[in-house]
């Protein structure tokens, strides 16, 4: 948690962190920075919750145990839309630590602002590209789980490279989850859920709870969203998957 005032994160995510080169040499990313209006809480949140919540992360390794105030086991949530999930897990886990990554500014703000109403203080908040933050800003061994909840799926076959469930990030999730430890993705694609067991069922750092079964039920301690209730009306079927960091 920054201890100086900052009026408003970085919406560039990874600006500042390239190590220079032409553009046409960076990875495909896992996201659009897609437009939304901020409504007037919302900024407010941005700049005056910012301090109390937020990770201002760059070329440093997070010091966790300084940054949340204990030494609690740290879950690391991926892409956490407008927060729904987020202060639910951590309102139900209050031994455990939450860092939601997200690039997208209204849901950043409606998130600090749930934070504050709640009174949870158990969640740090960073504006970052997931895959920069995880490879720069966390140790080796430092998460307790990783949480990835209904990913952007990329349906069309020429945007498949752009899906963030590959081997080179499972690879590198591997490095920062300590054994034992679980990495929790839900689907509600059927081709993504495939993909995903498939690059998973690949990797000899994870093993997979479910077993030959492949896909898991929904664990009570992730929260059914409204979007995924209503789907769930509609006859849509989601896909949990749960590997345990081998070791």
């Amino acid at each position: 948690m920054s201890s100086e005032a900052h009026p408003e994160p970085s919406l560039q995510p990874g600006s500042g962190r390239q190590s220079g080169g032409p553009s046409r040499h960076r990875p495909p990313r896992s996201f659009v920075l897609r437009g939304g209006r901020l409504t007037a809480a919302q900024q407010r949140a941005l700049t005056g919750l910012w301090p109390k919540y937020g990770v201002d992360s760059g070329h440093r390794l997070l010091d966790l145990p300084a940054l949340f105030g204990n030494r609690n086991p740290v879950i690391l949530e991926i892409g956490f839309g407008n927060g729904e999930s987020t202060w639910q897990m951590a309102q139900a886990s209050p031994s455990e630590n939450f860092i939601g990554v997200e690039v997208h500014r209204p849901g950043v703000g409606r998130l600090l602002l749930k934070l504050e109403q709640e009174g949870l203080e158990n969640v740090r908040v960073a504006c970052a590209d997931a895959v920069v933050f995880v490879r720069e800003c966390l140790a080796d061994g430092a998460l307790h789980g990783v949480r990835l909840y209904f990913p952007d799926p990329w349906p069309k076959a020429r945007h498949l490279k752009r899906r963030i469930i590959q081997q080179g990030f499972i690879e590198l999730l591997a490095q920062k989850i300590a054994p034992g430890g679980l990495l929790h993705m839900a689907t509600d694609w059927q081709s993504y859920a495939e993909h995903m067991l498939a690059v998973m069922n690949n990797s000899a750092d994870f093993v997979n709870t479910a077993g030959p079964a492949g896909y898991s039920h929904r664990p009570s301690s992730r929260p059914l969203t409204k979007y995924e209730a209503r789907g769930q009306r509609l006859g849509h079927r989601v896909f949990d998957l749960l590997f345990a960091r081998a070791g």
